[in-house]
């Protein structure tokens, strides 16, 4: 019998007891079922993890701050500590300020190219042409810039003189507009105030109308890099140099990233400071989704063990029902390989139509609860959120694995099946 023809048999074999095979077939697609929507969870929310931070921050770039002082240590609860005057360390409710020459030397270090800084600016509101005022919980950040999803115009100038802003899409019609397009070029006044709560204004121009990305950039109006020198002037008015060009933390680029991320951090270290790219801030977040998934993955091997016994079962009893069938296949020549290899496959058949159909019902049932719960659902107003995303390469795994289990457990049948001595096997009744 050629391969085409024990394919053939296999395939039909299989439809002899068609309840036994189906119940066998139904244990295998819940364990495929249940794997094919847990890896695809766990692949949703590390793509939305992905999309959330996308803005905080690219491949090449290190976070850069100075290790947190002592007075920080007290701010979790505890025993007090000793006072330092934080005007003398250099410090900000507990945490160390970076100052220029901080930056020139992370600006020095062997393969950093570039050092950007976040500076927060407060601004007590925002008027439009017709005089109305508006408040501005929070506003945006140059470091925002270059990340930006523009609706209409374009991004403020990142250096320069400039003062310019853009507006979040919910704006527009607060500033009198009914489409984006139509707050371009608009002159808004903006009120911040100084230490000693005195107010101050700055005229900006309208240039662009952002759209809010999943980690939030965008959300809030941009100022260009003069307009938020010029508030961040009114904020600190009046106070001492060293407390008006601090930073809370600095941003450096790396050349050759990660080749060289080693090298630099180690460098960064030895001059008293700290580095972490984005993956090491959210490696404990990816360690959690990532051991959540796998246990959820064990529960649904569970399932597919319990299965494998199904199989073992199913051929158990055909190998006993078929007995002078396979003495009759030895008589006329059937080799003991051939015959082991025609329940194994029995065994594949049934292991990659149960696979095939639970990564179907997965896939259908995944991307349908996906978009209800993410469009129209509880959680459409979450930016971006993403609960289950495809990989096509782990639902071939999951395909390959159920397919390697069910062969592991066709074995067992199939030898005994390929033992049998054919006179013996012809007499049975």
């Amino acid at each position: 019998m050629k391969t085409p023809d024990l394919i053939r048999t296999a395939l039909g074999n299989t439809a002899r007891a068609k309840l036994r095979t189906f119940l066998t077939v139904i244990a295998i697609m819940i364990g495929a079922f249940t794997l094919t929507l847990t890896s695809g969870l766990g692949a949703g929310i590390n793509r939305y993890v992905d999309n959330m931070v996308a803005g905080f921050g690219a491949p090449d770039e290190l976070t850069v701050s100075k290790p947190a002082g002592n007075q920080m240590a007290g701010m979790t609860g505890g025993a007090p500590t000793e006072y330092e005057d934080s005007a003398a360390t250099g410090e900000m409710y507990g945490m160390p300020l970076l100052t220029q020459e901080d930056l020139d030397r992370i600006g020095a270090t062997e393969h950093v190219t570039g050092v950007e800084t976040v500076r927060i600016v407060e601004v007590q509101d925002l008027r439009g042409a017709d005089g109305r005022r508006w408040s501005v919980p929070m506003m945006g950040g140059t470091y925002e810039i270059g990340k930006l999803s523009v609706k209409a115009g374009r991004e403020p100038a990142a250096d320069g003189g400039a003062m310019e802003l853009t507006v979040p899409t919910e704006w527009v019609e607060s500033l009198g507009g009914t489409a984006p397009e139509d707050v371009l070029g608009q002159e808004v006044t903006l009120t911040a105030k100084t230490p000693l709560q005195q107010e101050r204004t700055v005229q900006a121009e309208v240039v662009g109308v952002t759209e809010r990305l999943p980690s939030g950039v965008g959300a809030n109006p941009v100022p260009s890099a003069a307009l938020e020198q010029g508030l961040h002037d009114i904020q600190t008015e009046g106070l001492p140099e060293e407390q008006r060009n601090t930073y809370f933390q600095a941003t450096a680029i790396v050349e050759g990233m990660p080749g060289n991320e080693a090298a630099v951090k180690a460098a960064l270290s030895e001059q008293g400071y700290q580095a972490q790219t984005l993956e090491d801030q959210l490696g404990s977040i990816r360690g959690i989704i990532s051991a959540v998934t796998w246990v959820l993955n064990g529960f649904a091997l569970i399932a597919l063990l319990a299965a494998s016994f199904g199989i073992i079962n199913t051929l158990l009893m055909a190998v006993q029902e078929r007995t002078r069938e396979i003495g009759l296949m030895k008589a006329l020549g059937m080799t003991s390989g051939r015959i082991f290899g025609l329940f194994t496959l029995e065994a594949v058949v049934i292991g990659l139509l149960g696979s095939l159909l639970g990564v179907g019902l997965g896939v259908a049932v995944g991307v349908g609860v996906n978009a209800w719960l993410t469009t129209g659902g509880p959680l459409k107003d979450v930016a971006g959120l993403v609960l289950y995303a495809v990989d096509p390469l782990a639902l071939l795994l999951i395909v390959l694995l159920i397919v390697a289990i069910a062969f592991i457990a066709g074995t067992l049948p199939a030898a005994r099946a390929a033992r049998k001595d054919p006179i013996e096997a012809l007499r049975h009744e």
